[in-house]
């Protein structure tokens, strides 16, 4: 059964692109929502007036959060999610930058982006240009790497534990002391073509019956 379209979403998203024009580069209503992809260098712009719009009235910023795409040449994505409370309507603002390539902060739209742009920086290394403390919250202080892109290590680069020699916290390489293991992937209902060990012990006595 195909979704019913909100003929709402469809009338806001014909007014946000005729108000916006090309800095819309996509729109897309799915599962009663509405998603826009724009421009990087004018989403200070398309922030603003998806907030200060009298249709629109998006007053409330509820998150930012980024999705990394290795394989992209425009690896990142940062996703912007705006509330209107007098609509009742929620809105998707999605654009992609390549890694090193700065975003515009939002900062001087909305002052509570400070803190998501913070987050996004260091767990996915994305920067955001006019951002006045642009720097890690989450991760600890000469923390190597950003832990939320796909080709970080699952182990990361170092370990941290408290030594009772030295009294203090020590910061040390990760060190994986089990060696690797070679799993079958085999249904335990089949079972495996080898002998598991001690199972070498059922025919040792043989039938007693």
């Amino acid at each position: 059964m195909a979704d019913v379209v909100d003929e709402n979403l469809v009338e806001l998203s014909d007014h946000i692109a005729a108000g916006l024009g090309d800095a819309v580069l996509e729109r897309v209503i799915a599962h009663g929502e509405l998603t826009l992809r724009v421009e990087p260098a004018r989403i200070v712009a398309v922030i603003r007036y998806l907030r200060s719009d009298t249709t629109c009235q998006f007053h409330n910023l509820t998150d930012i959060c980024g999705a990394d795409y290795p394989d992209r040449p425009e690896r990142f994505e940062v996703v912007y999610h705006l509330l209107s409370l007098t609509n009742n309507q929620r809105v998707r603002v999605k654009l992609r930058a390549g890694e090193g390539a700065p975003v515009p902060s939002i900062i001087e739209v909305f002052p509570s982006a400070n803190w998501f742009e913070r987050e996004a920086y260091d767990l996915y290394g994305i920067t955001f240009s006019g951002h006045p403390d642009l720097r890690r919250m989450l991760t600890d202080y000469g923390f190597d790497g950003h832990p939320l892109r796909k080709d970080f290590p699952l182990t990361g680069f170092v370990e941290v534990r408290y030594d009772d020699e030295a009294r203090r916290v020590v910061y040390e390489p990760v060190q994986l002391t089990q060696e690797f293991r070679s799993f079958d992937f085999m249904s335990p209902w089949d079972g495996v073509d080898y002998v598991l060990p001690g199972d070498e012990k059922a025919d040792e006595g043989g039938d007693k019956s």
